[in-house]
């Protein structure tokens, strides 16, 4: 088993209240995951999505974002039992587990207009046919680079710290065309 680093508490990166079609969501512990070979249940989150899906609930997830490539996010304090069962359930396979909870911020887009609210700076076809709940990606909201996951008709973006204002202030801003 590995050793876990000691982290920091961070303060939250937007105001913890949001109204409206978007808001801040709470913190998670979160996860890079890169692993190769057969899809499997580890650690209670489920690898055995198609590339660009996401299984799970809003609160934990395993959004595969790439062939190998996973972003996996549980409730905030669950992460080092997360990581304990994930080890244990990986365990003799070759994989990389990081942390990144520190990293991302999480932001909700919600309502009958969300997803013309993100493509306000995304220019992926985010309609139901195209995106249909249960669907995630990587891509660019402006100028930072975003993960994107559907979740019935709404939307979870995660992105950087650092660039949780800006997307914050953009989806704002596209939202006040809806109200």
């Amino acid at each position: 088993m590995r050793e876990s680093p000691v982290t920091a508490f961070r303060a939250p990166v937007l105001p913890p209240v949001s109204t409206g079609f978007v808001r801040a969501l709470p913190s998670a512990d979160r996860f890079a995951l890169r692993l190769k070979g057969e899809r499997v249940v580890a650690g209670g989150f489920d690898l055995t999505g198609p590339l660009n899906s996401v299984r799970g609930t809003p609160e934990r997830f395993a959004a595969r974002i790439g062939p190998d490539e996973w972003l996996l996010a549980c409730p905030a304090g669950e992460g080092r039992a997360a990581e304990a069962a994930l080890d244990a359930d990986l365990a003799g396979r070759f994989f990389s587990l990081v942390a990144v909870g520190h990293r991302n911020a999480a932001i909700a887009v919600c309502g009958p207009h969300a997803a013309e609210i993100l493509n306000a700076g995304i220019a992926l076809d985010l309609s139901d046919t195209a995106f249909p709940p249960g669907s995630a990606t990587r891509t660019l909201l402006g100028k930072a680079e975003v993960v994107v996951m559907r979740t019935g008709d709404d939307f979870r973006v995660e992105c950087w710290r650092s660039f949780a204002p800006y997307v914050h202030a953009f989806l704002q801003e596209a939202a006040r065309e809806f109200g």
